[in-house]
């Protein structure tokens, strides 16, 4: 398939992106809007084994991995009653940070020390915000299943173990761009998905919808740094649709 093809096909699964948060807008039309969704996420997923730059190498792992998600969500989501349905966001939610930020450090490693800065940062940007967005995803999801507890998690000097969390955090990011390597990231990768756990664990049950729509909001800003990595628009644009939205 030629690039001028290739890329309009992908500015149509942008659009249905576009129009899909338009009609989940109201409900009305959010049945509507999350037909478009899926039919732009139908697209994308096609349209990658079509790009002229794709080598087609595991294909049978990617078409087995596939294969499982499709029998693992379908019942998932067929079965869950609605009033189970935020705790079914987060986890999937979560799985989206997580696949991203593997993504991210996978890419990473194929790089190497042909990675530019600006591609170090946007992984470095990935792994954070994808491992907070995955364990803290996770904890939501316990909490509104109640298989833990609902209520704030408090702990001594809790506030200050946080922050020292989110320092670390932030200092190992620092020593992957200056000094790159693949052990600074792990430790990041480690540190980030602590500080997803501490960040969420201090939240209630009635405050939880928030911690979704925020993770919900990292999430796709993973992505979209994912995109840039990768080369690949629409997962910009997909991104930045689902972390402005998610944002808001």
């Amino acid at each position: 398939m030629n690039t001028f093809l290739y890329d309009l096909i992908g500015l149509a699964a942008g659009v249905c992106f576009i129009l899909a948060l338009k009609g989940l807008s109201h409900p009305r039309t959010a049945r509507r809007g999350n037909t478009l969704g899926a039919i732009g996420a139908t697209i994308a997923t096609v349209l990658v084994f079509f790009s002229s730059e794709n080598e087609h190498r595991n294909l049978p792992l990617i078409l087995g991995a596939i294969a499982f998600g499709v029998l693992v969500g379908v019942p998932a989501a067929r079965k869950v009653q609605m009033t189970q349905m935020p705790q079914l966001v987060a986890l999937f939610n979560g799985v989206g940070g997580g696949a991203a930020a593997l993504v991210a450090i996978v890419e990473y490693l194929h790089l190497g020390t042909e990675a530019t800065t600006a591609e170090v940062i946007a992984t470095v940007f990935t792994v954070v915000v994808g491992c907070i967005s995955f364990s803290g995803s996770i904890i939501t999801f316990l909490k509104l299943q109640e298989l833990m507890t609902t209520r704030p998690v408090i702990f001594p000097a809790g506030r200050f173990i946080i922050a020292a969390t989110l320092a670390a955090v932030i200092g190992v990011a620092g020593w992957v761009i200056a000094a790159l390597g693949t052990t600074p990231l792990l430790i990041l990768a480690g540190l980030s998905l602590l500080f997803g756990v501490l960040f969420v664990l201090p939240v209630g049950g009635a405050d939880v919808p928030i911690v979704i729509s925020l993770l919900n909001a990292f999430t796709g800003l993973t992505v979209a740094a994912s995109g840039y990595v990768l080369q690949a628009t629409l997962l910009i644009i997909a991104g930045t649709l689902v972390g402005a939205s998610g944002t808001i």
